[in-house]
């Protein structure tokens, strides 16, 4: 048997209907339901599998225990040797193939639900998904949770192949109840087109040819569809925009923009702009990869020379003059979130949307979205696979379109700023119309004058370190040394915060977090007023005082990190909260049952059993003024 299939004919396909044109697709569904081997036999039966790699696939499907003589053709996908080993996938592997009629590249995304991150990588760039659903078992938990997935990514075109038929006798009674539910699945999901075919992937019934095994089933196969399904026509229709990847630079008279079209078409003489400073010029050139052209259009790679040498950097977006998209710096967005750290409202991070990168935090989690029900849910933090509805305030506004109209331009990556690990995925919804309403207001005497009045550097001394470590005793020291000095200071202090401006919270790491960025924000209200603040908070998370520095500004916020290892502090235990936490009274407590990370770079450091408090005060007044910030301040200067 295995002579015969390595010595098979491609499919024939007739020419195209719709014009063709390259399809990018998915395949996914529940773990088991044949995706990898679906597309294994979609490469074999459109002769897109070279000679070397079937007399490979032969061996490899003996020595893994296949069925003597048969082709596994799973294993054409799975290259990972864990995947081999479990016969799963774990990785999204792409692959591309062709036929007469058309061009594709398909991703194999994995089943199992810890990859499901995976799964929404692939979706992100698809114009079609094929959910697989095994015979036997009909739409599953991770089928929901896919279609959903696909659909918040924008995809609308469906293939539900009802796989393994041979394996149910090929009854058209059971594909028709899968059918059934599945479409009323989808109805909900706003998935528009969606056409079912019966499978036995295994031995190619309906994937390229018809089979002769259902013979009660008068659609197209597989292949049909896919060499019939539109390319989406949205983006072109769309006025135009491109996001500026690089500004190309020959010669002292030449100054073009790179980028890739993410919508729209762009013609010789139009207008453009700089969406950001509403400079416009006209395009004097266009040039692609075969040379000089006429216009280019959504999804083209093409270079851009202007009349004018407007100003224009990478991350810039250049977009038609005269109907240019949205600028905004809060917007509400659904996010997948990937990584294993969870997600807590209140954190920075940077937001990476095309080009462009901007610090940014999630204010609001307005609801995690149950993947199986749909249903929303309260949530005040969001764990890995895990989809919400957000609200992300940037640092400075950003142009964008609902993802819904435009993925370029509405998608965007979310990024850790101590690991620069990517950790979530997110689709713009809309602009939160609050922010038109807010300007900053001018204001004639500003930080540098009361700085300059007090005669003294503004800055934040962010002391952190275990509880009873001595924080608030050395920032009470510190703080009775500056004002003998006839410095103006102001003490932020963990335990006298939580009496008022953070009353309402606990100490969960959500809690904890939220509490941060308050004082951050209260911090930096004291700085703008000329003061020398001294924050004395445990602040157990990098991430957290890492936000602080970025909202205060690295030349004001001086890191201390009071040293003192935990069995000293626990031998101090001046509240006796050490003693409460090791009997089980006290939860979330830092040192104990929660964790402290405590600074790689701190600005100062001080070891606490090396000296006494008072002596670590006099080196931190002394570390104030080596740099500056006890002198005569003048701004001008």
């Amino acid at each position: 048997m295995t002579d015969n299939l390595l010595n098979r004919q491609p499919a024939q396909s007739s020419p195209p209907q719709d014009g063709g044109g390259l399809l990018r697709l998915i395949t996914c569904g529940s773990v088991d339901d044949g995706k990898s081997t679906l597309i294994g036999r979609l490469l074999y039966d459109t002769g897109s599998v070279p000679e070397d790699q079937l007399r490979r696939l032969a061996t490899d499907s003996a020595r893994l225990g296949g069925v003597d003589g048969e082709l596994d053709f799973s294993l054409l996908l799975d290259g990972l040797e864990a995947e081999r080993e479990q016969r799963i996938t774990i990785d999204v592997a792409y692959r591309f193939f062709a036929t007469s009629r058309r061009k594709f590249i398909i991703a194999d995304c994995p089943g199992h639900e810890q990859y499901t991150r995976n799964m929404a990588t692939g979706a992100s760039t698809a114009s079609l998904a094929v959910v697989l659903c095994d015979a036997r078992h009909g739409v599953l938990t991770q089928t929901r949770r896919h279609s959903f997935i696909a659909a918040l990514m924008g995809i609308r075109q469906v293939v539900l192949a009802v796989n393994k038929m041979d394996l149910v006798g090929f009854d058209p009674t059971r594909f028709g109840a899968i059918a059934a539910e599945y479409r009323q699945l989808a109805e909900r999901l706003g998935l528009a087109r969606v056409t079912a075919i019966p499978l036995a992937a295994k031995h190619g019934d309906n994937v390229a040819k018809p089979s002769a095994r259902t013979p009660w089933y008068q659609g197209p196969t597989l292949i049909d569809v896919l060499e019939t399904a539109q390319t989406e026509a949205a983006e072109a229709a769309l006025p135009f925009r491109m996001p500026v990847q690089w500004v190309a630079r020959a010669g002292l008279d030449f100054r073009g923009y790179a980028g890739t079209v993410a919508a729209g078409t762009v013609r010789m003489n139009d207008r453009v702009a700089n969406v950001a400073s509403g400079a416009s010029s006209r395009v004097k050139r266009i040039v692609g990869f075969e040379g000089d052209r006429a216009e280019a259009r959504a999804g083209d790679a093409t270079l851009l020379e202007l009349t004018d040498q407007i100003d224009l950097a990478r991350g810039d977006v250049l977009a038609a003059a005269d109907a240019p998209p949205e600028l905004t710096d809060q917007f509400a967005a659904h996010v997948v979130w990937m990584h294993e750290q969870p997600l807590f409202a209140g954190r920075s991070y940077l937001f990476k949307s095309g080009a462009t990168m901007v610090a940014g935090t999630v204010t609001e989690i307005r609801h995690r979205v149950d993947v199986n029900s749909f249903e929303h849910i309260a949530a005040r933090s969001l764990q890995q696979n895990e989809v919400a509805l957000v609200h992300v305030a940037l640092a400075r506004r950003i142009p964008f379109e609902p993802y819904a109209t435009d993925r370029r331009l509405g998608g965007f990556i979310v990024i850790d700023r101590l690991s620069n690990a990517t950790v979530a995925a997110g689709m713009i919804e809309h602009s939160l119309r609050r922010a038109d309403n807010l300007r900053w207001q001018t204001l004639t005497v500003d930080r540098a004058a009361r700085a300059a009045l007090k005669g003294q550097r503004p800055a934040v001394l962010w002391f952190t370190g275990l509880s009873g470590s001595g924080k608030s005793t050395i920032a009470n020291l510190v703080e009775q040394k500056l004002h003998a000095e006839g410095r103006h200071t102001y003490i932020l202090d963990g335990d006298n915060i939580r009496h008022g401006l953070s009353r309402d919270l606990g100490f969960t790491e959500a809690d904890r977090v939220e509490n941060i960025r308050r004082v951050a924000e209260a911090a930096r209200l004291f700085v703008d007023a000329g003061l020398i603040v001294l924050v004395s908070f445990i602040s157990p998370y990098r991430a957290d005082r890492d936000a602080a520095r970025a909202l205060l500004g690295a030349d004001e916020f001086i890191e201390i990190f009071v040293d003192t290892p935990v069995e000293e502090c626990e031998r101090r235990d001046p509240k006796g909260l050490y003693r409460k936490a090791r009997a089980g009274g006290l939860q979330n407590f830092t040192g104990v049952t929660a964790p402290y990370e405590a600074p790689v770079a701190p600005d100062l450091t001080l070891l606490t059993l090396e000296a006494p408090a008072e002596t670590l005060a006099e080196r931190v007044v002394d570390a104030l003024r080596e740099r500056g910030f006890l002198g005569y301040y003048d701004p001008a200067i």
